[in-house]
């Protein structure tokens, strides 16, 4: 059980939310909720004119609604901003939406009922997920069209995904024997605007990336080991003349795991792929840890507008704190990073396939001709990496005015995402390619000059990925590996 109470939630909770953990609410929070909500009904007696309480939205706010339309106009926010279009995002995803939703509306400045928030904690604790199609934000205003999806579930219109299938949100609602959401004032435009969506697709991102990262340097040690690549580069002392927390950090790493091997060769120096590991994978590690830095910040920030300041002489403020700029830059230091740590593991893969370079027979196989062994591996990475290079330009940079000019800078963070979630798999499978191809090596060399770090994983390895005698068909092999390398190497 995760307590929640909108200040303090981890990444660490954050996963176990999204694989089915339920939530309960602080009491401190319900009272910050209780305290904005009567702000909201202090704002209404005093017929003030604020922005989606009682306006339209966006460019429509200069229409002022009546006071018995109120809740129609939260509802009509709901249905018409519910646009999005595409493939669906994933449970676990979406369940990471609504956990980051639940979140922000806990600190209590954003007026909403507790019916609003015990609605989401149902929805999680109960294992019914909306359908929301993946694309339709533009990352600005919040992430509207996907958070649209998820309000409307709520209200009892829409589909969901419960016991394993799609049906109606109101069937759902109904075989749970739980009341559809009746909104009030100002509790549409809570649920929807805000940066939940993109925050949602990055965070789950990232903590992918880091381990493929960790496990990035378990696969280049194999490697390093295969080739016989020298231990110097890796000395602290190299680290220690260029502090990069990054470089130091992965240079420490990779001489833990090759401690004790048997690798040194008559070469003066290697290849930039082999002896630059640390200034290239600790690139990679210093910007994963700047992207974590935006996202523990932004899990417990507030994103609504406008904002209800309970008990404050100005108690109501419109302002942009829906604007997802600063998580579309972090989508593009992921995206470069990914992209960076596939590039030179494909490097590596070649460098391990080639005769010439490795001095191990070409492709990794003992009877090439009739076996053309892993040649096609390093084909198949090329592609992809290829492709994530094509991906990593940056979302940040770009904007498409909306809302007839009102929203004239957008964030583009949602496609920049997405993307980041593509070019998160492409290194994945890149990274398979290499652990298939690093295993095959350590074996035709012989794994006795192993010492003990990197002995124990290959043995344990070695129980899922046997050795390649004569072609197979590897694609279940990269596919599992892939997804290994999704978690912890060290712990499997």
């Amino acid at each position: 059980m995760v307590l929640l109470d909108g200040r303090h939630l981890t990444l660490q909770e954050i996963l176990r939310v999204s694989k089915g953990e339920e939530v309960k609410i602080a009491k401190k929070a319900w009272d910050r909720v209780e305290r904005g909500n009567r702000e909201i009904q202090r704002i209404l007696e005093s017929e003030k004119t604020v922005y989606s309480v009682n306006t339209g939205v966006g460019e429509l706010a200069r229409v002022r609604i009546p006071q018995e339309k109120l809740e129609k106009l939260q509802v009509n926010i709901v249905r018409s901003h519910s646009v999005g279009v595409g493939p669906p995002l994933d449970r676990e995803t979406v369940r990471v939406i609504m956990l980051l939703r639940l979140n922000t509306l806990l600190q209590g400045h954003s007026g909403v009922s507790r019916n609003v928030v015990q609605m989401l904690v149902e929805f999680l604790n109960r294992d019914i997920t909306p359908v929301v199609p993946e694309k339709g934000s533009v990352g600005a205003s919040g992430d509207l069209a996907p958070l649209s999806h998820i309000a409307l579930a709520l209200i009892g219109e829409g589909d969901v995904f419960y016991r394993d299938r799609k049906t109606p949100a109101s069937e759902a609602l109904r075989a749970e024997s739980i009341t559809p959401l009746t909104l009030k004032a100002k509790e549409g435009i809570a649920l929807i605007n805000g940066t939940q969506a993109t925050l949602g697709v990055l965070t789950l991102s990232y903590v992918k990336a880091k381990n493929l990262l960790e496990n990035a340097e378990i696969i280049s040690a194999l490697t390093l080991y295969a080739l016989s690549a020298k231990k110097d580069p890796f000395e602290e002392k190299v680290s220690q003349l260029r502090p990069h927390p990054g470089q130091s950090e992965t240079s420490q790493k990779i001489r833990s795991l090759i401690e004790g091997s048997m690798m040194e060769s008559e070469r003066v120096q290697d290849a930039y792929s082999l002896r630059c590991i640390p200034q290239v994978h600790g690139t990679v590690r210093d910007g994963l840890n700047w992207v974590k830095r935006i996202l523990e910040r932004e899990i417990n920030s507030v994103t609504d507008n406008p904002l209800i300041f309970p008990e404050s002489e100005k108690n109501v403020v419109s302002a942009g704190n829906f604007h997802g700029q600063i998580l579309s830059l972090a989508s593009d230091i992921l995206s470069i990073v990914l992209t960076t740590l596939s590039g030179v593991s494909e490097r590596r893969t070649f460098r391990l396939l080639s005769n010439n370079l490795s001095g191990l027979p070409a492709f990794l196989t003992k009877q090439g001709g009739i076996n053309s062994g892993l040649m096609m591996l390093q084909v198949t990475q090329a592609a992809l990496v290829s492709e994530s290079k094509s991906l990593s330009h940056p979302a940040s940079v770009d904007s498409i005015p909306t809302s007839a000019n009102q929203e004239d800078f957008v964030s583009m963070s949602m496609g920049g995402a997405l993307r980041t979630k593509r070019v998160l798999e492409n290194t994945a499978y890149v990274l398979a390619g290499e652990l298939i191809a690093a295993l095959q090596a350590v074996y035709l060399k012989g794994e006795e000059g192993l010492g003990n770090p990197l002995k124990k994983i290959y043995k344990r390895l070695r129980v899922y990925f046997h050795p390649i005698e004569e072609d197979r068909y590897i694609h279940p092999e990269i596919e599992l590996a892939k997804n290994f390398l999704y978690e912890k190497l060290e712990e499997i």
